[in-house]
């Protein structure tokens, strides 16, 4: 990952900014510069994947336009040779040195032509404005507010933003910002007509656009890892991808010291595909000591989030300190596409549909912001073959029917996919879902619900839970994670949009907690 910042304003100098930009310094910890445009700044701290040598740092200048970036365009190699056909001469191996070139090409058309995952923020020096832009999904993160002579101001984070601006929001995925409105260039989750192919052509197209889209994310110049946490998800993407490189993948996972779920399951899919398997073990006390740091490095006071986090947290900070790699490869964003376990409930293919379109439209402030901070906190990077955007366009026009549960196994589009391959023991394919937070060990969530009951007398949890209008906590759990969120981000819980929690419109999942966990059909999904 990398870090963005800029602003025409001429309320701060370099030296102001800075201390407000280094609070995200780990994002980029390899080179940082803050330069001066016309009016305002533009600032990046580098974390090189692309490009290594000095050459690929960054602001890239062409003429009077000036971009910083945060991201990884994929199939920008043929791309290149085009525009250098044009009369283009690059002077580094980075993939973002592109998008000048691309803009002067196509002026803001180009937001639409990017296959990326991006968040960037371009200097236009012939019209003075300040454009931005972010990735359809919103794997790149990217914030605004605006400071008080008015003038609007974007971050990759936002702890860069605060004390400057009164109120942050998350930048929109898949829109720019023109310098005078939000415009939205993409949209991958409105379907006027789903296909209308059958179960098998389906699943040959998951299959192919999966393939394609691991393939794509094994290009970095920096060394690769993979988070493998035994769930089908991260196991299919370790299983492609160690067949795409044909040698040996190196993989992480970890659990509690007490009932490691998935540390079996990722043992036996490691051991399949002959991966170099790396298992970390957290306790209860590592938990609690990171829970205060992950809630100010995640921004946000939604349980599941934090649950989910705290796993994912501690093992890659394990594979920062211990390890030189620099890439992970992770399997987010499949659940939102082919179902949880609550799905199972859903009424209709059509509230089936819409429930997924909500999911991904709002992934940027769940599991896609803890993917993105739990691993750029270690100076890592994250890329995302699930989110890849013509698989992503490709399952959303799967006719709704077919992704329904009624195989009596969630995700069958999925596993029937990958089923002829043999690329995983059955026992993997064929494992049912179990939640993150809970496959780390069922004692993690019952050590936080446990240590919440410590702080808060049932007075105290009343009175807490009346200082909050928006979204009010509802257990002494919730209520913790509120009171450390406003200690870092006071009065910006607008920044999340609700609590993550199945919907509660559908029989069978009127819940009080969000894990999957406390649904009638979980079964044996946690053991």
């Amino acid at each position: 990952m990398c870090c963005v910042m800029g602003f025409l304003s001429k309320l701060y100098s370099p030296e102001q900014i800075r201390p407000y930009f280094d609070r995200t310094k780990s994002r980029g910890p390899d080179d940082t510069r803050i330069e001066t445009i016309p009016g305002g700044l533009l600032c990046f701290h580098r974390l090189a994947i692309m490009g290594l040598h000095d050459e690929g740092m960054q602001p890239f200048s062409l003429g009077k336009n000036t971009v910083v970036c945060n991201g990884e365009l994929y199939g920008w190699r043929p791309v290149r040779r085009e525009l250098e056909a044009k009369g283009y001469v690059f002077r580094s191996d980075s993939d973002c040195e592109l998008l000048l070139p691309l803009y002067e090409q196509y002026g803001l058309g180009m937001f639409e032509k990017l296959d990326a995952e991006f968040a960037l923020i371009l200097y236009d020096g012939e019209r003075d404005r300040l454009i931005a832009g972010r990735d359809p999904i919103g794997i790149r993160p990217l914030y605004y507010g605006y400071f008080s002579d008015g003038s609007i101001a974007f971050a990759s984070e936002a702890q860069n933003l605060l004390g400057l601006c009164e109120t942050i929001l998350p930048f929109p995925p898949g829109h720019y910002y023109d310098g005078e409105r939000f415009v939205r260039y993409a949209d991958l989750t409105t379907v006027e007509t789903c296909s209308a192919d059958d179960l098998e052509t389906v699943c040959a197209q998951i299959r192919e656009k999966l393939i394609a889209g691991v393939e794509k994310r094994l290009d970095a110049d920096a060394p690769l890892g993979f988070l493998l946490s035994g769930g089908l998800d991260s196991s299919l993407v370790c299983a492609i991808s160690a067949k795409l490189l044909g040698r040996k993948i190196r993989t992480f996972a970890i659990g509690m010291d007490l009932d490691p779920i998935d540390l079996k399951y990722a043992q036996i899919a490691a051991d399949y595909i002959g991966a170099e398997h790396t298992a970390f073990h957290m306790t209860r006390e590592d938990v609690l000591s990171a829970l205060e740091e992950v809630i100010r490095l995640l921004g946000t006071w939604d349980i599941t989030t934090i649950r989910a986090s705290l796993g994912m947290y501690l093992c890659c900070k394990a594979i920062h300190e211990t390890t030189d790699v620099r890439v992970l490869m992770t399997g987010e964003i499949s659940d939102e596409l082919f179902g949880y376990k609550y799905t199972d409930f859903a009424p209709s293919a059509e509230a089936f549909q819409a429930e997924a379109k909500k999911r991904i439209d709002e992934l940027h402030m769940y599991d896609v912001l803890r993917a993105d901070r739990c691993i750029s906190v270690n100076s890592l990077e994250a890329r995302v073959p699930f989110g890849d955007l013509d698989f992503v366009r490709t399952v959303m026009r799967i006719n709704p029917e077919l992704k329904l549960n009624t195989y009596g196994m969630g995700k069958y589009l999925l596993r029937h996919a990958f089923e002829k391959d043999r690329i995983l023991p059955d026992e993997i394919l064929w494992r049912q879902k179990a939640a993150f937070s809970d496959a780390v060990g069922h004692s993690m969530v019952d050590d936080l619900k446990a240590y919440a009951e410590t702080v808060y007398s049932d007075e105290a949890f009343r009175e807490g839970c009346a200082k909050y209008d928006y979204h009010a906590p509802f257990t002494k759990e919730s209520l913790l994670y509120r009171d450390i969120f406003e200690k870092y981000y006071p009065g910006q819980a607008a920044m999340i949009a609700d609590f993550w929690m199945p919907n509660p419109d559908w029989e069978g999942c009127r819940v009080d907690d969000p894990s999957a966990r406390v649904l009638s059909n979980y079964g044996a999904s946690g053991k």
